[in-house]
């Protein structure tokens, strides 16, 4: 079977397009992200996709878990993903809805491991620097991972920076040791 974000692609890129030109991105990322939570229930999960109900079954199903939060749009998608047997995308569809549309405004979450809390100033000269670095606007998360023995970890979708004082040593091991 095709990988689920394969699946889930065409629909992700179909949602957005409709959303920018409604100028409704936010409405219809809530809706997703609902439409994921929901999907992301085992109960809810297994009757979306069980043979014995059909596609309409299904929507009127999400439609009434939602009561009345959706849009005609949304609902049209619904039933659209539901005659092709693709709700149980919703979770990776709203994922790549979500780049899509921090894509757009340009705008990244940022996950900072640290070994012990960030004061607020340092918390906004990181943002500020890390800003600049990624060209977008940043959105950061910490947490403290006690593991980390000091320094942190900054993720930014793909790209990693280990600041932290285990990958310095890891890094003066390998060099030692080559």
């Amino acid at each position: 079977m095709a990988e689920l974000s394969t699946l889930a692609r065409p629909y992700a890129n179909a949602a957005f397009e409709y959303a920018v030109a409604e100028s409704a991105l936010e409405p219809w990322s809530q809706a997703l992200g609902l439409l994921a939570a929901l999907c992301g229930e085992e109960k809810i999960a297994v009757l979306l996709r069980s043979p014995v109900h059909a596609g309409p079954d299904r929507v009127a199903l999400l439609l009434e878990l939602c009561e009345g939060s959706l849009s005609g749009g949304m609902q049209n998608f619904l039933r659209v993903m539901a005659d092709n047997n693709r709700l149980p995308l919703l979770p990776a569809v709203h994922e790549q809805f979500q780049a899509l549309k921090a894509n757009l405004e340009r705008t990244i979450n940022v996950d900072v491991a640290t070994a012990a809390p960030l004061s607020e100033a340092l918390r906004a000269r990181l943002t500020a620097a890390l800003g600049k670095r990624l060209g977008r606007d940043v959105r950061v998360a910490v947490t403290i991972d006690p593991t980390l023995l000091g320094g942190a970890v900054i993720r930014a979708g793909d790209t990693v920076i280990d600041g932290s004082l285990r990958g310095r040593l890891n890094k003066l091991a390998d060099a030692l040791l080559s």
